[in-house]
């Protein structure tokens, strides 16, 4: 098996996920292409030395629909030659893009490829492609279906985890992202989004929230609470009658943020990198995936993480930092708890609760962060991990070269 070297990566300011977000007025397409035409300006690709770009979506449909990794190529003016694919593993699609496009070169079958995502939520919303898991009224009874936050409540429940666990979790990772902003720890992976003018319409993550404290934190009613009490308490309590009643402890602010953004990863063997002129910044190490319990949905990033150590010959003292998706605080904590981290390695530069989860992208750009983190911190190892919708979870090991 060939290597497969990651050369660069490039990622869009996150925008909030809304009407009156500044991503907004941008269409999906041009997002999505925005850091594929950065990977090859500031490298001075020539493009025609990529076999096929690997895009994640998790909501594909409408204008994100219909192949978007293809559109994206077509609108970045790559070559005509590069191939384009969409693949959709909820949330945690972009790394399995990249983890895709790594495989490509590793077998051979691709010289290099690249491998990211893309989701623009204030252009639709979340459950815009709900299928038969959720959807389908037999399936979803028989499947003890019950929404995200009614697992992330359950797991804060099943873990004991309390509403000032959670609360807290979430202040540092506004501490830390604020942080990270300011110090300028993203700008080497951030390019701007542009109109059709070439005016900026974004140049950095806007859905921060660095004022944040407990106390305004305590002030938020729980999210899911209501709709446990309608139904979905009930059917995940059908899975586990060892809970007697759940602990909704999760609020719009220790959850992950609604917002837009795309992210891409150039990833190519050896050979690549001399025909290119460029130089490898890490290797893909090792991935994996694995399901998980579906009603809970939520807990996989632990025991995919331990699969994929076990694979690699690895234990997580051979990791230096973690990075796993914020989708919710008790998600992380139950990760943490469970894997017996050191906090002080995982998400170092925030996340998702302070920055927002562009769904289909969020994988790759949190490859992206991590990477930076290594090289700023000259550390060698990371493990990059997401929890994804009907039970599901995604990790990857990189190394620096």
């Amino acid at each position: 098996m060939a290597e497969a070297f990651i050369y660069d990566h490039a990622r869009t300011p996150r925008g909030r996920g809304r009407a009156d977000g500044s991503l907004h007025e941008i269409t999906a397409v041009e997002v999505a292409a925005t850091p594929l035409r950065a990977l090859a300006a500031r490298n001075g690709l020539d493009t025609s030395l990529i076999d096929d770009v690997v895009y994640g979506c998790a909501q594909p449909v409408g204008e994100q629909g219909g192949n978007i990794g293809r559109a994206a190529v077509l609108a970045a003016d790559y070559d005509e030659s590069v191939a384009g694919q969409q693949v959709h593993r909820f949330c945690a699609s972009a790394l399995e893009a990249v983890n895709n496009a790594a495989a490509q070169v590793m077998t051979g079958a691709a010289d290099a490829a690249i491998g990211g995502g893309v989701e623009c939520l204030s252009r639709t919303y979340i459950g815009a492609d709900t299928g038969a898991w959720s959807a389908d009224p037999w399936r979803s009874y028989h499947g003890h279906f019950a929404p995200q936050g009614i697992g992330a409540d359950l797991i804060a429940t099943l873990d004991g985890f309390s509403r000032e666990d959670v609360d807290a979790y979430s202040v540092e990772s506004q501490r830390r992202a604020a942080h990270a902003q300011r110090s300028g720890w993203f700008d080497r992976s951030i390019v701007p989004v542009l109109d059709v003018i070439g005016q900026t319409v974004l140049d950095k993550d806007e859905f921060l929230r660095p004022n944040t404290t407990m106390d305004s934190l305590a002030a938020l009613k729980p999210a899911f609470a209501q709709m446990g009490e309608m139904a979905w308490d009930a059917a995940a309590l059908q899975r586990y009658p060892q809970v007697e009643t759940i602990n909704h402890v999760h609020t719009g602010g220790n959850s992950s943020g609604i917002v837009d953004g795309a992210a891409a990863v150039l990833l190519g063997s050896a050979a690549f990198g001399t025909a290119s002129g460029m130089k490898p910044r890490a290797r893909i190490r090792a991935f994996t995936n694995i399901g998980s319990e579906p009603t809970i949905m939520l807990t996989a990033p632990a025991d995919v993480s331990n699969k994929l150590l076990k694979r690699a010959g690895m234990t997580t003292a051979d990791i230096d930092l973690f990075e796993i998706n914020e989708a919710f605080a008790s998600v992380v904590l139950r990760f943490i708890k469970y894997l017996e981290l050191d906090p002080e390695k995982v998400n170092v530069a925030g996340g998702a609760i302070a920055l927002g989860h562009p769904l289909g992208a969020t994988g790759a750009m949190i490859l992206g962060t991590v990477l930076d983190e290594l090289e700023r911190r000259d550390l060698n190892t990371a493990l990059i991990t997401l929890c994804a919708g009907n039970g599901l979870g995604t990790a990857t090991i990189i190394e620096r070269v």
